[in-house]
């Protein structure tokens, strides 16, 4: 039985609590931080060249590790020889993340697929499977959720979504996302909308038949303004 209500009972920790200085982004030592604090986490999962599902953001490894190499083209043996930011952190699996916050807090799993062909969310699942604490995934890729949405009925599923201003994204998706016309056919259990767009109608309208998760909150005063259109929110430390 899906608990929506129990999975947003408090804030989530954007990618950990890090301040990508001492402590980076969607390292251990990032959650760690989280869980002394009592958030919910939310992170970022890939798929590696070995399939493994290791924690990172970004499909290059250039901003976290100062090497121009993508993520998915490397195995996870070479992914240990990185260091995140010039810390002693390095990108972690999944499984490990898992066993260091054995659900002591919720998770909030968003799937980063370049190109769609099911093997991320297939080994996704075989770990999650065997995972006793509460999660949920997310993705801006509905390939990847209706994925999810056939094979894991079970799984609480949300997308994620935008007006995505002034970007340089297809102008088809960019409509389809900001006016959430995809919940028709994927129907998700939730909904994870960009603040840069809030308050708007759409959102509006959903928030009266499903709980809608607001990101990314970096200022207070985004805060103090936006929170009211949000169900819970996704947050970094100086809102944490």
């Amino acid at each position: 039985m899906k608990n929506i209500n129990k999975f947003i009972d408090k804030p989530f920790a954007h990618r950990g609590l890090f301040d990508n200085k001492n402590i980076p982004e969607n390292s251990t030592e990032a959650f760690k931080q989280a869980l002394k604090k009592n958030y919910n986490i939310e992170l970022d999962v890939h798929i590696t060249k070995d399939k493994k599902i290791v924690v990172f953001h970004d499909d290059n490894l250039k901003r976290m590790c100062g090497i121009n190499k993508i993520i998915e083209k490397c195995t996870y043996e070479e992914l240990k020889e990185y260091n995140l930011l010039n810390t002693k952190y390095t990108i972690p699996l999944l499984s490990d993340v898992l066993k260091l916050v054995g659900g002591r807090v919720n998770l909030l799993i968003e799937t980063k697929v370049n190109r769609y062909n099911g093997e991320l969310e297939k080994e996704l699942s075989k770990i999650l499977d065997n995972y006793n604490g509460l999660f949920a995934i997310q993705s801006f890729n509905y390939l990847s959720i209706n994925w999810f949405k056939k094979h894991k009925k079970d799984y609480i599923i949300g997308v994620l979504a935008s007006n995505f201003k002034n970007k340089k994204i297809n102008i088809l998706y960019k409509l389809i996302s900001k006016t959430l016309l995809f919940d028709k056919i994927l129907n998700v259990d939730f909904i994870s909308y960009d603040i840069k767009g809030l308050p708007n109608k759409y959102i509006n309208k959903k928030q009266k038949a499903k709980p809608i998760l607001g990101w990314t909150f970096r200022k207070k005063s985004d805060y103090n303004k936006l929170n009211k259109f949000c169900d819970c929110i996704i947050a970094e430390k100086d809102v944490l």
